[in-house]
């Protein structure tokens, strides 16, 4: 069974934790399928140590509070009638967060990494110790001179902060987007505009120099993952989304529900091309 949108379904950016891990598996596969000899796509592991500094409240709800009606004891206060207060204690406790990306080697080249490939999670946007960390990566790739794509298939968090979002016109500020960072231009990536209402487009990965870019198509990973996982058993499209939809987006979506049989928490199969004739197509910008 389908997701009811054509492309990006933005109720799955809550269940990110596992749609994340699903989609670079997904993506790993349909990659390695069309890579040139001595290329390989491998699944890597970042950790990323946090603690309770932000909003995570659609992320991670790790915070524990427990409550107390009076002090602690022992208390080093001479009674003197003076109220109070109540106290409640925050578990501050960090945790370490298992994030997966993608990087394609040269097994002629002594395991030489070539590309890099991130599906943004919300934890490197807000975060700072995310956010640090990716960033780093980002410089050693540019540094290493290796290519980077970054797929950004979530509307948490500050993209600024990753990518260089004010340098694009309003119009190619899509809901989601995707950047690719060539090697071969240092002093250039590429904004893949990603809008809401059209069927996710495939993207250019680029490889070696004298190897033909390939594309990797997104609208399959997300289709493939809606239906593996059953998340047309489990997500309840009147739920409130957060952080919320723009005007724009949220009046097209209502659209696309109410065209929709809803039943239960499971929809029923609908024509997006009828809906949506665009054809998906990545529109590059510099």
């Amino acid at each position: 069974m389908k997701s009811p949108f054509p492309g990006m379904d933005p109720y799955l950016e809550s269940r990110w934790s596992d749609v994340h891990s699903t989609l670079v598996t997904y993506a790993r596969e349909a990659i390695n399928r069309v890579l040139p000899p001595g290329l390989m796509a491998r699944t890597e592991v970042r950790a990323i140590v946090t603690d309770e500094g932000v909003d995570v409240r659609s992320i991670e709800p790790d915070v524990s509070v427990f409550e107390r009606t009076k002090p602690p004891e022992p208390w080093n206060a001479e009674p003197s009638g003076v109220a109070i207060a109540e106290l409640v204690c925050v578990s501050t406790r960090k945790r370490d967060i298992q994030q997966r990306f993608l990087e394609i080697r040269d097994a002629r080249s002594d395991g030489r990494v070539v590309i890099v490939i991130e599906f943004i999670s919300p934890t490197n946007k807000p975060r700072e110790n995310g956010r640090k960390k990716y960033r780093q990566k980002q410089a050693e790739c540019r540094a290493a001179g290796i290519n980077l794509v970054e797929v950004d298939l979530t509307r948490a968090g500050d993209r600024t902060s990753i990518m260089p979002i004010e340098q694009l016109q309003l119009r190619s500020r899509t809901t989601y987007l995707a950047w690719v960072s060539r090697a071969s231009e240092p002093d250039k990536s590429w904004a893949c505009c990603l809008p809401f209402s059209q069927c996710l487009p495939a993207i250019p990965i680029p490889l070696r120099p004298a190897d033909q870019e390939i594309l990797l198509e997104l609208q399959p990973l997300i289709d493939t993952t809606y239906e593996t996982g059953r998340y047309f058993d489990d997500i309840d499209y009147t739920e409130e989304l957060v952080p919320p939809l723009s005007d724009e987006d949220a009046a097209w979506a209502a659209t696309v529900l109410a065209l929709t049989s809803v039943l239960g928490n499971g929809v029923t199969h609908m024509n997006h091309a009828a809906l949506n004739p665009n054809s998906a197509r990545c529109r590059l910008t510099v």
